[in-house]
């Protein structure tokens, strides 16, 4: 199938296309997405805003969108965001198979194209599903695994992951987020290469510069994401502990909620640092965008991501990053242009080098804004519908 099959605009044709030329060419009136968790999760991260995002254009387009997924504490069982359908049954393990009855069962009535999100846990769809169907893979999350699991657990989960599930998905259109991402798919899991297609996501039009300048007076670096282990906001933490005494006046803001939260505070409080490292958890999408205006840079520990959502935000916003150099971040991230890579080991002294060179930074600052500009919702709903249409047309032509 080639992009000659779409309507112009569709990826590989030049521009974004139309989602409802798309939808129709391909006959995409009826979408179920299978993700791990919801957008009202407490837990929800940018996989989740992704989802959630390209759904609503999606919907906004005319099609019928139905997500399922599992319990998220607090919202209803079933509800209707931004115009698609979202029912939240079971727990975070058992959302698997009866996700997976529910489809075969058809309790979401008739559809013409399924998304499964590959979350860790794959849905195994190539294994049940019928008819069109795309899988989005943002990321391998090898090292994630020991992570977040008891040694028993983790290993299945590697399993499963590496060895288990990638023969049933090479036959599979398979969505990623970036071309680390992609050749780490390929390399890693062994996924056929013709078949993993980039679609980066976009930024959302509320992250924007400041109409004056608005930068800190005292150096502010910023860190954004769920505090789960992964992230190593820990590694953060004690690098910034280190970089802080060449640096008077430095103050770290780590926006954001999870399980990591109280052992971080015991981090800071053992480092006596309450007084400039701050960790006011989940803020206001105002407060955020303000936050990044002011930082004099985005700073990442993260040891795996499928892009680095936060650190493309605070670019739009006029703040370059710091990141550890790990697959995703070398694509949010133009190294040298719109900020610094470095090992995890690396990350305060490279810190240090943009905090104190003002040319460098207003250098990285302007680079940042220009490689947010080239990424926008509109075309990562328009890359990743294509990427379903394609199949859609190919199993047409096929009959």
């Amino acid at each position: 199938m080639t992009a000659n099959h779409l309507p112009a605009g569709a990826p590989g044709a030049g521009a974004v296309a139309s989602l409802g030329e798309i939808a129709v060419a391909a006959g995409l009136r009826r979408v179920h997405v299978l993700a791990w968790r919801d957008l009202a999760d407490v837990e929800a991260g940018g996989s989740e805003v992704h989802a959630s995002t390209v759904c609503r254009l999606w919907a906004e387009a005319g099609i019928d969108v139905t997500m399922r997924t599992s319990y998220a504490q607090g919202a209803p069982p079933e509800s209707r965001r931004n115009g698609y359908h979202v029912v939240r049954r079971a727990g975070r393990y058992m959302v698997f198979p009866r996700g997976v009855a529910a489809e075969l069962a058809g309790r979401h009535g008739r559809r013409d194209g399924l998304v499964e999100i590959w979350n860790g846990v794959p849905w195994l769809s190539p294994v049940w599903a019928r008819g069109p169907r795309v899988t989005w893979l943002h990321h391998v999350h090898g090292p994630m695994w020991h992570l977040v699991l008891p040694p028993k657990l983790a290993r299945i989960g590697h399993a499963l992951e590496h060895r288990i599930a990638p023969p049933f998905y090479r036959r599979t259109r398979v969505v990623t987020l970036s071309e680390s991402s992609r050749r780490e798919l390929v390399g890693t899991l062994g996924l056929r290469p013709s078949l993993v297609r980039v679609v980066p996501p976009g930024i959302d039009r509320r992250f924007s510069p400041a109409a004056s300048p608005s930068m800190s007076d005292e150096p502010l670096v910023v860190a954004v994401g769920r505090l789960m282990p992964v992230k190593r906001f820990d590694a953060l933490i004690r690098a910034m502990a280190d970089v802080r005494p060449h640096h008077p006046g430095l103050r770290l803001v780590i926006v954001g909620e999870g399980s990591e939260h109280d052992a971080l505070e015991a981090l800071v409080t053992s480092l006596d640092a309450h007084d400039w490292i701050q960790l006011p958890g989940r803020i206001a999408d105002t407060e955020l965008v303000e936050l990044y205006r002011r930082a004099w840079l985005v700073a990442s520990a993260s040891v795996a991501e499928g892009w680095g959502m936060t650190i493309t935000e605070a670019a739009a916003c006029g703040a370059p990053a710091v990141a550890t150099d790990i697959g995703g971040h070398r694509d949010a991230v133009l190294d040298g242009r719109s900020g610094l890579l470095a090992p995890l080991a690396d990350l305060g002294p490279a810190i240090s080098r943009v905090l104190a060179d003002p040319e460098l930074r207003a250098r990285l600052a302007a680079g940042a804004l220009e490689r947010a500009r080239a990424l926008t919702w509109e075309a990562t709903a328009s890359g990743t519908l294509s990427v379903l249409a394609e199949d859609a047309l190919a199993r047409r032509h096929a009959r």
